[in-house]
């Protein structure tokens, strides 16, 4: 059986000018022509010279399949990696190529000395929560309200761009057992947690259930939504944007999300409990 491209692809530091170009066209490919933060191919080489990640995931061919990008500055007098991108080709997903390029930055970082990288993603999109927090062992710190304003692409459209932070904290404990796929299970009081009610909540007609566990729903198929029922997706954000706010204001974490297959809809699960951990997985069909 021929291998998918994704699991024969070699991950390596983009090196050359052709290189660079293709990078540019796969950030266009991917976020839209008229996306106005396509990183320049100088910025990707000039990065690199000062502790950035700049790196493809390449075919047999030479074709770029994906990459993953990102800079290393000093915040309290410590080096913190911001990882800015990640793509992938529509033709290589769901082949374990995205948590690929993550583990090989994260080679890349300890061997630098870099311990703690941070990045954003779209807390409606479920498959990236499930790879950062389930696959990765990352943790949300904090809820953005549009954060990159109107970007102009296409996957962004119809929607205000609000973003969780995450952490990576590279040589946890917690992290090293997840990526060996040892993770701390979810306790059962929050398997029985209640949930919040996305309606009433969009509609700022409640507040959230203060707790000690609550789970927050995150809708089954985000891009489904964008184009069936753009005003149902805009709901969703909404209430994402007051549920996570409202409980990270209010001394609560992120400790979990359960991710269930469409047309299921999957949960965070937020909690203010002692010793409740961050990011714990848990996983459903």
């Amino acid at each position: 059986m021929p291998m998918k491209p994704a699991r024969a692809a070699d991950i390596r530091p983009l090196a050359s000018r052709a290189d660079y170009n293709a990078c540019v066209r796969l950030q266009r490919a991917v976020w839209g022509e008229e996306f106005v933060d396509v990183v320049p191919g100088t910025i990707l080489m000039v990065a690199q010279r000062l502790g950035g990640v700049a790196a493809g995931a390449f075919d047999r061919r030479g074709s770029l399949l994906g990459f993953v990008f990102g800079i290393t500055g000093l915040r309290g007098g410590e080096p913190v990696h911001w990882s800015d991108m990640l793509a992938v080709r529509p033709a290589a997903r769901g082949a374990g190529l995205g948590k690929r390029l993550k583990l090989y930055q994260r080679e890349r970082l300890l061997a630098g000395g870099v311990r703690r990288v941070q990045w954003t993603y779209d807390p409606l999109v479920t498959r990236n929560a499930n790879l950062n927090l389930n696959g990765l062992g990352a943790a949300p710190v904090e809820y953005v309200v549009n954060l990159y304003g109107d970007t102009r692409s296409a996957l962004h459209a119809g929607l205000d761009t609000d973003r969780f932070i995450v952490e990576w904290r590279l040589d946890d404990a917690r992290v090293e057992r997840r990526l060996a796929g040892r993770a701390d299970p979810l306790p059962a009081a929050a398997r029985q947690a209640p949930i919040a009610d996305p309606g009433r909540l969009a509609a700022g007609d409640d507040t959230p259930p203060a707790a000690p566990w609550v789970r927050i729903p995150a809708p089954a198929d985000v891009e489904a939504l964008r184009t069936a029922d753009p005003a149902r997706l805009r709901a969703w954000q909404r209430m994402h944007r007051r549920a996570f706010s409202w409980y990270l204001a209010n001394g609560y974490r992120v400790a979990g999300f359960e991710h269930r297959r469409a047309p299921a809809d999957s949960h965070y699960v937020v909690t203010n409990a002692p010793g409740g951990g961050a990011a714990s997985a848990a996983t459903a069909p």
